[in-house]
């Protein structure tokens, strides 16, 4: 989840046959149909082993380490709820027909992955088909102007090779169907793996992405034998001076056609159009949602912009993660413009994270900090089970990006117009933290509520000055002036419960010290520490005062 993708509605969807047709053998094998191959596919969903077996219509379900009899419960789910079809990696002979027979008795279709594939690859690839597979029409007219797959399988007819397409990360975006052998590189390369590492260091040697990156022409790389690579032809894919992508066409049993390299060159400039286009789309509709998600979550607008505009469920269940850098991380970062990087590559982690987890999820950066609403809350999600999500994007973050993440669990709320209420109680639990009231990097409300209700009694307190002993700030102001410690003597005294030796054990001095500061601050100040309104006073205010420093 890089970026919210919108739930496609009923007209959105596209038939499990062009579903097929676009990932084909290389990704997944059909092994049961039921239903036939023109049940509608509207959606993609993740199914981890820890959440509940549940699925929504239309979509297909990646049930994620399940095998064998491990996915029974999420065919039944699936055929249950009106799913389009279930995909899972097979790891014995067995396995195939007996959850063919289990899908064909639940009444949904079930998939096949290659073992070797990476299921956010697919996951990605999949919405990809969704997102594009409908006819388009606009610049450049005919067939090419379609979605990504159907120019990849044009110029893999024009050229007479294997073709995929690619953006400037070498991630495979569309990709060509074909019965001819492929090498390891384009089969690394769909299944969501890099190609062999001596082969691209060959190409970043050769200088081959570095003409893809700054020039319009299309290059030839010679077949490799020993790295089990063949000839293929390359184009870069480019917007003005701005790079896109490439098109890889490899050669296959036969010589690739005459006027290849003129059928590249018209492909890449059809794929740069379509991911423009794609690109403006992306960017309008997230600006939308972004704007829509932000007054839901502070309040000033109410669910129904953003349900109409994503297909959401306003009478589910909801909640809200806020997240923020620790803020000794934000004080003592780096140059303004590489926090800003970070914060970037912080967001993007986030959310890949969280979409993973929850299909439905929506990300909102705000200021310093990242909020991520989870709407239409599975029946049976624990608490627990979120709380691990979250320490899963804190450690990642700490692991990756070399940043301390700290996040706040907002509750449960019945419905999509109480989200604001969510964010607030997340957004207390991050105040608390940031006044380093709360030392762990993942809490709810519930888990901190004295810390959370003590910092915001101390705020007010530091906000209103009326509100405070006089005789307190002095012996504060005092301790400032000397360099002594007397309030903070007397505040461990307190802490302590009035036991001495274990006040001083904590200072580090001996209990007669402890006593001498006790006394001299009552006398410096009037206080009466058995009195325990001054006590409640004492302990409150004191705390005010910043940590210590100087001599003891």
């Amino acid at each position: 989840m890089s970026e919210q993708k919108p739930v496609p509605t009923a007209e959105e969807g596209i038939s499990l046959r062009q579903l097929l047709m676009s990932l084909g053998e290389p990704l997944v094998e059909l092994q049961a149909a039921p239903a036939g191959l023109d049940v509608e596919v509207r959606d993609v969903a993740i199914l981890d082993p820890e959440d509940p077996a549940q699925a929504l219509p239309g979509e297909l379900v990646l049930a994620i380490g399940a095998r064998g009899r491990a996915a029974l419960p999420a065919l039944r789910a699936a055929g249950a709820a009106g799913a389009a079809a279930v995909a899972v990696k097979l790891d014995a002979p067995g396995q195939a027909a007996m959850l063919s027979e289990a899908a064909a008795e639940a009444g949904v279709a079930l998939l096949s992955v290659r073992r070797e594939a990476r299921w956010e690859h697919l996951d990605a690839l999949a919405r990809a088909v969704l997102g594009s597979g409908r006819p388009e029409s606009g610049a450049g007219g005919g067939e090419g102007s379609g979605d990504l797959f159907s120019l990849a399988q044009t110029t893999a007819v024009l050229t007479g090779g294997i073709v995929s397409i690619e953006d400037t990360s070498s991630r495979v975006l569309a990709y060509s169907r074909s019965s001819d052998e492929v090498d390891d590189l384009r089969r690394l390369s769909i299944l969501g793996w890099q190609g062999p590492e001596p082969y691209l260091s060959k190409l970043r040697e050769w200088g081959v992405f570095q003409h893809l990156r700054t020039s319009d022409a299309v290059i030839a790389i010679d077949d490799h034998p020993e790295l089990g690579i063949r000839r293929r032809l390359a184009v870069g894919i480019r917007a003005g001076t701005q790079p896109l992508g490439t098109i890889w066409v490899q050669e296959g049993s036969r010589p690739l056609e005459p006027r290849s390299e003129q059928a590249l060159l018209g492909a890449a400039r059809v794929a740069a159009l379509h991911l423009v286009r794609r690109r403006r789309e992306v960017s309008a509709d997230l600006r939308l949602t972004q704007s829509l998600l932000a007054g839901l979550l502070d309040g000033s607008t109410g669910p129904q912009s953003l349900t109409t505009h994503l297909g959401l469920d306003a009478r589910r269940p909801a909640l809200v993660i806020g997240f923020a850098l620790r803020a000794a991380a934000r004080d003592t970062g780096s140059e303004a413009s590489g926090m800003e990087f970070t914060r970037s590559e912080l967001t993007a982690l986030i959310s890949v994270h969280a979409a993973a987890r929850h299909h439905s999820a929506l990300l909102s950066p705000a200021e310093s900090r990242v909020y991520v609403l989870l709407p239409e809350l599975p029946a049976g999600l624990s608490p627990a089970t979120v709380r691990g999500w979250v320490v899963e994007i804190t450690e990642a973050a700490g692991r990756h990006l070399g940043v301390r993440l700290q996040a706040a669990v907002g509750p449960v709320v019945p419905r999509l117009a109480d989200v604001p209420d969510s964010r607030r109680q997340a957004d207390r639990v991050l105040a608390a933290m940031d006044r380093g009231r709360v030392l762990s990097d993942v809490a709810s409300l519930d888990e901190v509520a004295a810390e959370v209700l003590l910092g915001e009694v101390l705020a007010l307190l530091a906000d209103r000055p009326a509100l405070r002993d006089p005789a307190l700030t002095a012996l504060t102001d005092r301790d400032a002036r000397h360099g002594t410690r007397l309030a903070e003597s007397v505040l461990a005294y307190l802490d302590a419960f009035g036991d001495v030796r274990s006040a001083a054990e904590r200072l580090h001095i001996h209990p007669n010290t402890l006593r001498y500061r006790v006394r001299r601050a009552e006398e410096l100040t009037g206080l009466d520490l058995a009195h325990p309104e001054q006590r409640l006073l004492a302990m409150l205010q004191l705390r005010l005062a910043g940590p210590p420093t100087g001599p003891r």
